[in-house]
């Protein structure tokens, strides 16, 4: 689940900007095996996902799905109930985030169907033995079109760019340029009101992760430091709008499809390591 910095739009909320270095605590390698062993369920699940997307599937199925499987782990889902800033804030009310289509982030996993040709970015958390995994994956449903495969494509790569730049001794500004400059050479936009953020013991922790430059922000990066990088990429305008009417929804203000792959990783003086395996326990996905 991204975190909370800024959102644009005379009729939503804005929120404050963390600060990109605030509250990191950092890992042994005890605990990050530890991590390791929720970021596998939380891999499980997108298995479970994958052999289930279909068009005419409700999300409420999916999620019930999802969160009986996290539950037979003895795991406990951690976006449900998840209470949003200020603490008037409505608590989400699913365990899965479905955003379908234009939907940027934080869908609520409604009674709606799914259709041939929809796009559907599914982020999944869990608590498991004290220890939070964390990650997302953009679904085709059926076919796509050639444009909606480039997306989709393209969004997994710009992840991985971002993965690639997480070195000790760079600056989380680092991940930021890999990601927008392999999206804007497509032709694609990059989210900035929404980044990446620590993990642990708790979901929200330091530091927080930008996908957009500059290259010289943020804390230089750390082993020991366990973080997410989830880009969130449209295919028009970055500009996103935060929906009133159940104060989660985030969608793209133009009406462009959007995209989103994260995974969560470990930082070792040997390079990132991931802990969300999705990319192994899901045979046959497209988009590995």
């Amino acid at each position: 689940m991204g975190h909370l910095s800024t959102m644009r739009g005379d009729m939503y909320r804005r929120f404050k900007k963390r600060k990109l270095g605030k509250g990191i605590v950092l890992k042994n390698q005890q605990e990050v095996e530890k991590m390791r062993d929720s970021g596998k369920l939380v891999a499980d699940c997108f298995a479970l996902l994958h052999e289930s997307i279909q068009p005419g599937v409700r999300l409420s199925e999916l999620d019930r799905k999802v969160e009986a499987l996290i539950i037979a782990h003895g795991a406990q889902p951690l976006y449900k109930g998840y209470q949003g800033n200020p603490p008037t804030h409505p608590p989400f009310p699913s365990v899965i985030c479905a955003s379908v289509n234009n939907v940027i982030c934080h869908g609520p996993a409604t009674d709606q169907r799914l259709r041939k040709g929809d796009i559907i970015g599914i982020d999944i958390g869990v608590r498991y033995n004290g220890w939070c995994g964390d990650a997302c994956v953009t679904f085709p449903v059926g076919a796509v079109s050639p444009e909606v495969d480039q997306l989709l494509r393209v969004s997994k790569e710009a992840m991985d760019k971002g993965i690639a730049a997480a070195r000790v001794g760079r600056r989380l500004g680092e991940i930021g340029v890999a990601v927008q400059k392999h999206a804007n050479t497509h032709g694609y936009s990059v989210v900035r009101e929404w980044g990446g953020h620590g993990l642990g013991k708790e979901l929200h922790e330091g530091p927080s992760v930008p996908h957009t430059g500059p290259k010289a922000q943020g804390t230089r990066i750390k082993p020991g430091m366990v973080f997410t990088i989830e880009p969130m990429i449209n295919a028009g305008a970055a500009d996103c709008l935060l929906m009133e009417d159940d104060g989660w929804t985030v969608v793209t203000a133009d009406g462009s499809l959007s995209a989103q792959f994260e995974h969560t990783i470990a930082i070792t003086r040997e390079g990132p390591v991931i802990l969300s395996p999705w990319h192994e326990t899901m045979k046959g996905f497209a988009y590995i």
